[in-house]
């Protein structure tokens, strides 16, 4: 080949393998590896957990086990290997485990990087099952090969296997001394108690909103790049408290913003990256739906939607955004915040004085139920649409005890918006309104026509001037017939007589409570009873809070509160027990009979079962016997003799009287 054509080859079309020219790109790494801490010093937020691990180090109390806890990003494998460092730590001038890490060590740029032979790094993830930890325990008992530790970083240790677990057990409790285990995981509740017993455990804190602001205005300037402040705060409430999310963020950020001019991190390109809610906007759709303007509210969530916010982002935020002005209202130090624009702070402030508690739960309420249909609906923003219309509706609708006291006061209930009647617009009667005191409730007097409420709203401290009054047509007065007379109420039965157990029975029985008449039956032994105090003696399985009950219900069905105390001397038996010891009495007086004695005997299989006086029953007094001779109307034979047409013999009883009724009853008996 000529020199030409292979130069043609090299320019020509195709793959070229040969050794290129290093890329920039390939050199770049993440913000939240490159700026990884590498000491204590370096941990923002965890000042609690480097305390503790400070004093046992420079005590000499170092643990065999150590137990590292928290939420995603926080910094858990990142202390591990700070850790391990610190055990391992040897320098010219230090040759004990120390915390003061501020001159690397001999092995800290190894154990950093993850290459430490004697720190072995474990997912358990992917090396879940009984295998991997047989080979742990074949190898801890082999001393370190140039560190003065083995330590063994075990990564979301929560995901292995039970049996891994009971065979980490007896190596975990009693491991050689040249052993150290640092496990880390996200689910403390899934790890054994067994394996937490043996472990010192630290729970690693969320980073709070300004310290993380803080945390990423310093990367930012160690990377010279420029970023508002708004932005910062965005990006820290994103982040949720973990500071390797917000590092993604920001990286991210910062490759958004490269293609303006000047690369500056602006708040509305990471609005729109993470399509998020512009929060003046959310706070302006906040006092739409107060003032109960459910055309504007409509409008601006369609017009956060255009731009390229997520419905159910925008109803989060502005659920966020309630539980910030509820926040305001009682806690002085929530306008703190750093991660707050001072919009938020006075406008927040502002709803704070003018919203009532029950106005912001009740939104809070709809907002959390909304919130979930928004996320499993087909279409978003319709379900969007419709929260915020319930929301707005029920903006000025009055709780119960305010519509019951307007009923009282001889006016009619309101409607609200919820009602029949017109819709609330930005000129109606809203939340914002009632708060300020627009004299909806005020009665009236006589059979007038009230006219339409005339609120003052407060739009961004501007007094707007007074919606005009609707012109309404004169009302006609149309003569009516007379009403039908209505039949005077029954009036309700009165309880305020209970001066005894019986009457208590009686009213437990009237109120329908069955399972209260029972506890009172079974468990009540009556040691004193009088008006407005009582003295008991609980028996049997009787419930602890039995004297609670009582005082209450006789509270509620006599409108006074009673004393009721309990004892364990004394008392009388409980209903249910003389109802047994009266049917025993009751049983034996029959057996007693000479009639019935005569009948026992004559069949000998036979046996009484049951005692019935149909009379006393008639009348509701089966619990009271009478104080006559037994004269039973009813007697229930359980057997009787193969061949009960057989005559007595004279050795059967003795002779019947034919005169005595209860002999002739047992004649007609015998004949039947």
């Amino acid at each position: 080949m000529s020199e030409e054509s292979d130069t043609a080859e090299e320019n020509g079309p195709g793959f070229d393998l040969g050794v290129q020219e290093a890329d920039k790109t390939s050199e770049y790494r993440v913000l939240a590896r490159k700026y990884r801490p590498s000491s204590f010093a370096d941990l923002i937020g965890q000042e609690p957990m480097v305390r503790t691990l400070r004093n046992a180090f420079s005590t000499g109390r170092i643990a065999q086990a150590y137990m590292l806890t928290g939420v995603r990003g926080v910094g858990k494998t990142t202390t591990a290997r700070i850790l391990a460092r610190a055990l391992n730590y040897e320098s010219d001038t230090q040759k004990q485990p120390t915390l003061d890490l501020s001159t690397p060590g001999i092995h800290c740029a190894d154990i950093m990087e993850g290459n430490h032979v004697d720190v072995i790094e474990m997912d358990a993830a992917s090396h879940t099952g009984i295998g991997d930890i047989r080979e742990i325990i074949a190898a801890v008992r082999y001393k370190p090969v140039s560190a003065r530790y083995k330590v063994y970083i075990i990564d979301e240790v929560h995901m292995l296997s039970t049996a891994a677990f009971n065979g980490l057990l007896k190596t975990l409790e009693e491991p050689p001394e040249h052993v150290k285990f640092i496990f880390a995981t996200t689910e403390i509740r899934k790890v054994p108690i067994t394996i937490l017993s043996r472990c010192q455990r630290f729970d690693l804190r969320r980073i709070e909103a300004g310290e993380m602001v803080d945390h990423l205005g310093k990367i930012a300037k160690l990377e010279s790049i420029a970023v508002e402040d708004e932005a910062l705060a965005m990006i820290a409430r994103a982040s949720e408290g973990s500071v390797r999310d917000a590092l993604s963020v920001l990286d991210q950020a910062i490759a958004h913003a490269s293609a303006e001019s000047d690369a500056t991190v602006r708040a509305e390109g990471v609005r729109d990256m993470l399509g998020l809610a512009d929060r003046a906007r959310v706070i302006d759709l906040f006092e739409f739906c107060m003032k109960g303007d459910i055309a504007a509210a409509l409008a601006e969530m369609k017009a956060q939607h255009d731009v390229g916010a997520d419905p159910a982002t925008v109803l989060t935020d502005l659920a966020d955004f309630v539980h910030f002005v509820t926040r305001v209202r009682y806690v002085d130090t929530a306008l703190d915040d750093p991660s707050l624009s001072q919009q938020q702070k006075t406008r927040g402030k502002d709803f704070a004085e003018r919203l009532t508690p029950r106005i912001l739960g009740r939104a809070w309420q709809m907002l959390l139920k909304g919130i979930a249909e928004v996320q499993s609906a087909p279409r978003p923003l319709a379900a969007a649409d419709m929260v915020l219309v319930r929301l707005t509706h029920a903006a000025d609708l009055p709780t119960p005890d305010e519509a019951l006291r307007q009923l009282a006061d001889g006016g009619s209930a309101p409607s609200g918006g919820a009602g029949g009647g017109a819709a609330p617009s930005g000129g109606g009667g809203g939340a914002m309104a009632i708060a300020a005191g627009s004299g909806r409730n005020a009665p009236t007097a006589g059979p007038t026509v009230s006219a339409a409420p005339r609120p003052q709203l407060v739009v961004e401290n501007e007094t707007v001037a007074e919606a005009e009054p609707v012109k309404r047509p004169a009302p006609q007065l149309v003569p009516q017939a007379d009403p039908e007379p209505v039949a005077p109420p029954v009036a309700a039965p009165a309880y305020d007589n209970v001066e005894s157990l019986k009457d208590m029975l009686d009213l437990a029985e009237a109120k329908r409570d069955i399972r209260f008449k029972m506890q009172l039956r079974n468990n009540f032994s009556e040691v004193s009873f009088a008006p407005g105090h009582i003295v008991f003696r609980p028996t049997g399985n009787a419930p602890k809070d039995l004297a609670r009950t009582i005082t209450d219900r006789l509270l509620d069905w006599t409108g006074t509160r009673w004393t009721v105390e309990t004892t364990h001397e004394g008392g009388s038996e409980t209903i249910s027990d003389q109802e047994s010891a009266e049917h025993d009495r009751t049983m034996a007086d029959a057996e007693a009979h000479p009639v019935v004695a005569a009948v026992l005997k004559a069949f000998p299989r036979s046996k009484i079962t049951q005692v019935r006086f149909p009379k006393l029953e008639a009348e509701k007094a089966a619990t009271i016997l009478p104080d006559e001779p037994f004269k039973p109307e009813a007697i229930t034979v359980d057997e009787r003799l193969d061949n009960p047409d057989d005559e007595m013999d004279d050795d059967a009883g003795p002779a019947l009287d034919h005169d005595d009724p209860g002999a002739g009853g047992l004649d007609d008996y015998f004949n039947s």
